[in-house]
């Protein structure tokens, strides 16, 4: 569908800035609360962005929380009409298997979709693994991180992950499940936008019991400290 059909297109409207084309989407709330620490840090300029936060110089943009499909769609749509190009999505996921652990960082190279926005992308065919993502991995290795990489299933229905299902993806070697990527990818694709992810395993689906490790403050500490380095990483030019 062309996008001239549409009512409504994303644009930048007057007064609007011009972003960086690299910069990092995170969509958990958590995390956005770092954003003055790093804002200070870079020299990042507040923006306005729906219920969200937007941070920017001349290098780089950090963006978020956008929690879900459908408000992180809508955060990226705006940030790549206000000029970003290359997109890095931070965020947590659970652990469907045991080869992947909580702390564990991921980065998915695929995803199954279960959530309802992507669908009114049409688009034939995505790249599976962008550029983009090859840096970020190369980059994070260089930072003293061991990523995981693999598929991921991305629901809207964070209460509707039953038994069957974990068990069901994970005997197809899915290894994470999130709420944002397919959609995100999706819409990256159909913009002409790169985009990759990096999220932090938060908690475990796959014992008898949920095991969730998000609470915890040195996991919290430990997700500031992995968005502080992929702002670091996209600042310094390393990821391009």
């Amino acid at each position: 569908m062309p996008a001239t059909t549409c009512v409504i297109n994303p644009t930048r409207g007057p007064g609007e800035p011009r972003l960086p084309t690299r910069g990092v989407l995170a969509v958990n709330p958590s995390d956005s609360g770092h954003f003055a620490v790093l804002a200070q840090q870079y020299g990042l300029k507040r923006h306005f962005l729906f219920n969200a936060q937007l941070y920017g110089n001349e290098e780089l943009f950090v963006a978020g929380p956008a929690v879900g499909a459908p408000m992180a769609v809508l955060c990226l749509e705006k940030l790549i009409a206000l000029g970003a190009r290359q997109i890095v999505v931070y965020g947590w996921c659970g652990a469907l298997g045991a080869g992947l652990r909580a702390g564990d960082v991921f980065l998915p190279t695929s995803g199954i979709s279960e959530e309802g926005t992507s669908d009114h992308y049409p688009v034939e065919e995505i790249e599976q693994v962008d550029p983009l993502h090859l840096a970020l991995a190369d980059g994070l290795r260089r930072q003293g991180y061991a990523p995981r990489q693999g598929p991921i299933w991305t629901t809207d229905a964070v209460y509707r992950e039953t038994r069957e299902k974990v068990e069901h993806y994970g005997a197809q070697g899915i290894l994470a499940v999130d709420m944002e990527y397919t959609a995100l990818r999706t819409v990256a694709a159909f913009r002409q936008a790169h985009l990759a992810a990096v999220m932090l395993v938060s908690d475990e689906l796959y014992h008898r019991e949920w095991v969730p490790r998000f609470p915890h403050k040195h996991f919290r500490t430990a997700s500031r400290q992995l968005l502080a380095h992929l702002c670091g990483l996209l600042q310094s030019g390393e990821i391009s």
